[in-house]
């Protein structure tokens, strides 16, 4: 079984939560399970559209510059007609949009908290 550590931080958030005996420790990690499960079959899924995609592509690297890179190799070009930046990644992660699943936006806002917390 895999702990909590700072190589493992999704799990070092909700790992060992407060519990008031061993059957709600239980309830605890079993929701733990069914929240993982959930997180897997979410990425698992192929992008359903663009902006699926440079989410999949940011979940995959953590990194909005490699994302960045990646949406210039394609040719795309930003809503303002100028090369996709950085800005534009964080920007499409905290606002979302219409074509990305709110289930796939979460796990990329986590991703961006944990580099957050691992500074």
């Amino acid at each position: 079984m895999l702990f909590a550590s700072p190589a493992n931080p999704i799990r070092a958030n909700n790992f060992m939560n407060p519990y008031t005996d061993i059957a709600d420790l239980i309830a605890n990690l079993e929701s733990e399970i069914k929240t993982l499960t959930q997180t897997i079959e979410t990425l698992k899924q192929e992008p359903q559209g663009f902006n699926e995609e440079i989410i999949f592509k940011y979940i995959d690297t953590a990194s909005t510059g490699k994302t960045k890179d990646y949406v210039r190799s394609l040719g795309v070009k930003s809503e303002r007609g100028s090369l996709f930046s950085s800005g534009d990644v964080s920007k499409l992660i905290k606002n979302g949009a219409e074509d990305i699943s709110p289930e796939l936006l979460a796990i990329a806002r986590d991703v961006v908290n944990m580099k957050k917390i691992k500074r």
